[in-house]
């Protein structure tokens, strides 16, 4: 890194309120265009300039292009630190930057309301096809036999099934778990999900209505986190999974299925999706951010998409800090 073009790079307004939205979240190209209310080509000669100077990192993904910070106050190089450090700073001492900085994030908060409502009003229109919408991914079965593989066959203990759905993996797995809490946003999915798993018993199964960035449990609460189909909705997966992480007790497992990396558009434009899939090195470090050791990923290839299971450990030694969240009362199928 070298101090010229660094110094030039956040010698412009614009940039630097680029460099602050990047400093809490990774970005699509378009979602900074709407934020900062400039065109799109003009938002993109930003972005190469904060790229070239060594302080933003460009992903593409499909026809998106995803933006995310290079620096940070505790990293290397020490350039790029004391960079992130003095943008912090100013957003402090600054009144008029700190003002502009928190109305960004006011209305990329907005934007991102906005796409969350959209996708909730897609799965309150797809509910009751919702299992056969999902054989858009291949056959269930030979990925729920590598998924059981993949969890050693082993007792799952208490189990949180993210995005449950219809409660197809919550019923699945059930005979595995101890204590099953199936979450979901949607009201209609958790109606669905609530009359297929009514034949267990009343104490075996939890059903809770809750958004996967703001988990209503405390820390340490579960053995194993799944997502299943479920973190390609996610406009920033690496919050989740870590939000994941912080509800799971030392040695739990987190299980990530999902499709692995693509460039099928309509699967964004007509079902919802944020992210076209993952790519290994991506979801690797998505899983090592959250504080968790992954395992080997397993591919199931299929025509035309693949799907691939990651699983991933928490480290003894870094058990999930404390929290003031309380689990909330457990609700029955029957209920």
């Amino acid at each position: 890194m070298r101090i010229d073009p660094l110094l030039r790079a956040l010698s412009e307004p614009t940039r630097l309120r680029i460099m602050r939205l990047l400093a809490h979240m990774e970005l699509a190209v378009g979602e900074l265009a709407q934020v900062l209310g400039q065109s799109q080509p003009r938002v993109s000669r930003h972005i190469r300039i904060l790229c070239d100077a060594g302080l933003a990192e460009r992903r593409k993904e499909g026809s998106w292009v995803f933006l995310r910070s290079a620096v940070n106050e505790q990293g290397s190089p020490p350039l790029g630190a004391a960079a992130a450090r003095l943008l912090a700073v100013a957003e402090q001492e600054d009144g008029t930057f700190a003002a502009r900085c928190a109305e960004d994030r006011r209305h990329l908060a907005a934007i991102r309301a906005g796409r969350e409502a959209s996708a909730q009003a897609y799965f309150a229109r797809h509910a009751e096809e919702w299992d056969t919408l999902r054989l858009l991914h291949g056959a269930d079965e030979p990925v729920e036999a590598a998924l059981l593989a993949a969890l050693d066959g082993r007792g799952l203990g208490a189990l949180l099934d993210i995005g449950t759905g219809t409660g197809r993996m919550a019923e699945l797995l059930a005979a595995r778990a101890a204590q099953v809490t199936a979450l979901d946003k949607s009201p209609e999915m958790l109606r669905i999900a609530r009359a297929r798993l009514q034949a267990l018993p009343a104490d075996k199964v939890n059903l809770i209505q809750g958004d996967f960035t703001d988990l209503p449990f405390d820390a340490g609460t579960f053995d194993t986190v799944l997502f299943h189909q479920v973190l390609h909705y996610a406009q920033d997966p690496g919050a989740v999974l870590a939000e994941a992480a912080r509800v799971l007790r030392p040695s739990g497992r987190i299980a990530v299925v999902d499709l692995a990396a693509h460039a099928r558009e309509e699967l964004r434009e007509r079902h919802a999706h944020a992210r076209l899939g993952f790519s290994d090195e991506q979801m690797i470090a998505l899983l090592g951010e959250a504080g968790l050791v992954p395992d080997t990923p397993v591919a199931l290839p299929g025509d035309p998409l693949t799907v691939k299971i990651w699983t991933a450990r928490r480290d003894c030694a870094t058990a999930p800090a404390g929290t003031d969240k309380k689990t909330p009362r457990r609700k029955t199928p029957a209920e």
